[in-house]
């Protein structure tokens, strides 16, 4: 509710001549913001509310939020904010940002960007290329390992977010209570199976004060480089969360959104950064637990608008995600093999967003091993000396060891190698072995003319591989081959929907 002082603090913010500035103010409303807009300025104003997870009741309450959001959010778009003005009422009654005065309310002052560079509105025009979900899994992955560490938590949070999740769904009626309790009760049955490994993360330094709100909309790009903002500011307790919780938001966004490919790249290009592995199989959990939330405040914000069709059709679908990404898979392992050229790692890559719950599989690549060995970026060019017999033998065992990790904590995996000798097979295979889950090894075969031609046209990126390597490898061989052999010639989508059929149809 808003209070008188707002009232007449409202008026005089949507007057241009109040700031220095001429021109129209735009205003846009959240349940605890105002923001207005004007010139190339956003000034944030916090609505006197007093809720049970904020409180902006008073003038000071709204000062100390508004520095505390300042500070929150210069770890990360420091230019973006531009600092806290007071808003003084001075002896004739009259409201000043100059004073002298009382102290009636406080704005953050913004830089304003166009609305065309959040990611959201990207997403709706086709803009969010590979490139740049890289770019964004890298940026978030750097945050949270500046991050400061909170020594609790761990599956006793997540039962709190559960107990409030209840609570929400309750306060209306798009669910009914059947659909409430089954929901409620699919994911108590899910948090019992994780609950160590949540706690073992909390002591291992996995809970942090993340950012809170990681969705599409509180990304932007900046000079051309993708920043976040708008962060939880107003309760430490929403925003202090395992890392992952907090990865999980844009993972879900984009899931929901119909951009699979692009929810499983960030997923997998986050842990590639952050050196998480048996994390990765608690994202579905928690894109299911980002879904369930989104759920229910979108359920409640249909019913305070008159029981509004739109809104409860996309709380439904929320639902409906949720409830698909707690459904329990079995974790498997796909091994994509075949000289250079054959197109595994663009058929891994759209293969893994297929396999298991959202967010799909982890992608576990011999390039990317074999440059994290040597501690240089994915994109860094390795010389020859990096490819002895000695280094390849530590990739693939690297490969090994890191997928067995993830089958046993409960992912899905796709292993993307060439996997030209025997024992290298060999190795892979075992992984799948040890962890007990159903292994399906796939050769992607092309004649020779075709290899050479695709490595000749081939961008530079993450594989070395030139036509030297290729003829290398061609002069050698891959042995005998147990694998199942696919034609690697046909369209990327026609090879995914083969290897599946095969992984599903088991051994021959």
């Amino acid at each position: 509710m808003i209070t008188d002082d707002q009232k007449a603090v409202t008026s005089f913010l949507r007057d241009a001549t109040s700031y220095g500035l001429s021109g129209p103010v735009e205003v846009m409303e959240t349940h605890i913001s105002r923001i207005f807009l004007v010139a190339d300025r956003a000034f944030k104003m916090k609505r006197a509310v007093k809720l049970p997870y904020v409180d902006f009741s008073t003038p000071a309450l709204r000062v100390a939020a508004c520095e505390k959001e300042r500070m929150l959010n210069a770890r990360t778009t420091a230019e973006l904010y531009l600092g806290v003005r007071q808003i003084y009422r001075t002896a004739d009654g009259r409201l000043s940002f100059a004073g002298p005065g009382e102290v009636v309310d406080a704005v953050v002052e913004m830089k304003r960007f166009d609305q065309s560079a959040l990611f959201d509105r990207m997403a709706m025009e086709g803009e969010l290329t590979p490139a740049l979900m890289t770019d964004v899994a890298r940026m978030v992955a750097a945050f949270h390992a500046g991050a400061p560490v909170v020594e609790e938590g761990g599956a006793a949070n997540i039962r709190g977010v559960l107990d409030i999740n209840k609570a929400g769904f309750a306060t209306s009626t798009v669910f009914s209570g059947e659909e409430q309790t089954a929901i409620d009760h699919l994911f108590r049955l899910r948090l019992d199976d994780i609950a160590a490994h949540l706690d073992r993360r909390a002591k291992g330094g996995k809970i942090r004060l993340c950012h809170g709100d990681l969705h599409l909309r509180n990304l932007c790009l900046l000079d051309g480089k993708p920043r976040l903002f708008d962060c939880i500011d107003f309760n430490d307790r929403i925003a202090t969360i395992d890392v992952l919780y907090d990865l999980a938001f844009l993972v879900m966004d984009l899931w929901h959104r119909g951009l699979k490919d692009h929810a499983n790249l960030v997923a997998n290009r986050y842990c590639d950064a952050a050196g998480e592995e048996e994390g990765f199989a608690l994202l579905p959990f928690f894109t299911a637990l980002r879904a369930a939330v989104r759920a229910h405040v979108t359920a409640t914000q249909a019913e305070e608008a008159g029981g509004d069709e739109r809104l409860s059709a996309s709380a439904r679908s929320y639902y409906d995600l949720a409830i698909e990404t707690l459904q329990r898979a079995s974790p498997r392992l796909i091994a994509i093999g075949g000289f250079s050229g054959s197109g595994k790692s663009t058929v891994a890559d759209g293969l893994a967003a297929h396999l298991g719950p959202p967010p799909g599989a982890r992608l576990i690549e011999s390039d990317r091993v074999r440059k994290a060995l040597h501690g240089v970026s994915p994109e860094t060019r390795l010389d020859a000396s990096t490819y002895s017999p000695e280094m390849s033998a530590r990739v693939y065992a690297e490969m090994a060891r890191r997928a067995g990790a993830v089958l046993q904590a409960g992912a899905c995996v796709v292993a993307d190698a060439v996997h030209d000798r025997a024992e290298r097979r060999a190795a892979i295979e075992q992984a799948a072995r040890d962890a007990g889950v159903p292994f399906t090894g796939i050769w992607l075969d092309a004649p020779a003319d075709v290899l050479r031609a695709r490595v000749a046209a081939r961008p530079s990126g993450q594989s070395d591989a030139t036509p030297d390597v290729l003829e290398k490898q061609l002069a050698k061989g891959a042995g005998e081959l147990t694998w199942q052999i696919v034609d690697a010639t046909r369209p990327v989508d026609a090879l995914i929907d083969e290897i599946i059929r095969l992984a599903l149809r088991g051994p021959r």
